[in-house]
Parts: structure tokens; sequence; C-alpha cells
């Protein structure tokens, strides 16, 4: 896979803190964002809002993703504990065609993958994780959007 074929765009970056509803009020009341998705995700113990500047995604529009924790064992509640429950950048997503072929050549090129296999995430997204150590300090998620 060539470096070209690899990412698409920054899709969003994920902002972790303890109230996503206080979140989301703020992005809508001080910059006029829209809510565009909300879900839970009982798995990794999160309720996420995807949140952006119009109110229908276009094809390369960054998000930010409001992050909140659902129970106190959810990573992004184990990530607010180590912040003292300071809220702040979680990480960031690159939009990716095909996450296994991506995956594949990462993994060639010594990139330490969170998940031997792709996770679901937000929308029914096929995800995964750079490790923070392969991404120079940065949490980096690899999402694939559904196949229509």
């Amino acid at each position: 896979m060539s470096n070209e074929d690899l990412f698409i765009c920054i899709d969003h970056v994920a902002y972790a803190c303890p109230d996503a509803d206080e979140a989301s009020k703020y992005y809508q009341e001080t910059f006029g964002w829209h809510e565009l998705h909300r879900e839970e995700n009982p798995e990794q113990g999160v309720v996420e809002i995807m949140m952006a500047p119009a109110a229908k995604l276009t094809e390369h529009m960054t998000q930010v993703q409001v992050m909140a924790p659902l129970n106190d064992e959810s990573t992004v509640a184990k990530w607010l504990a180590k912040h003292n429950g300071r809220a702040g950048l979680h990480h960031m997503a690159w939009r990716v065609d095909d996450i296994d072929a991506v995956s594949a050549t990462l993994r060639e090129r010594g990139v330490q993958l969170l998940y031997d296999e792709p996770k679901l995430g937000t929308g029914g997204n096929r995800i995964n994780f750079m490790h923070p150590k392969s991404g120079k300090g940065v949490l980096i998620e690899l999402t694939q959007y559904p196949k229509n």
C-alpha cells in the first residue's frame, strides 16, 4: 500500500470530559455547532457525541467527538482520573478506506496497534488505535466508515 493510499483525512479529534451533555451544550451555544450523532458504546464504557460546524457531515469535514464515561472502569474514566478530572484532548482519528489493509501496512512498518482485529466504533465504523508510542506520544484512532 502506498503512502498516498493510507489515509483520507483527519476524521475527528476526541475531547474527553466528565459530562457529555455540558460539553455538547457548550459547543452548540458558543460556536453554533451541531450534534451529528450521539450514542452509547457499552463495550468501551463511553457516551459519544459527534459535533461539527455544519448540520450535515461533508466529505472531508473534521468533527469533534465528545466522550464521557458511562462507568468508572471505562478508558475515558481512567484517562480523566489520570488527568485529575480535567477534560482535554484524548486522541485524534484518521479516516481510512480499508482498515485491514492500512493495519497490515502499518504493522509491517513497525507500528503497534491496540487490537488484533478492528472493533465496532461510533456510527458502525470499524476502528483500531495506534499505541501512543507508535504515534509519537499521541493516541491515534484509525476509523473506516461502513461501506454502503
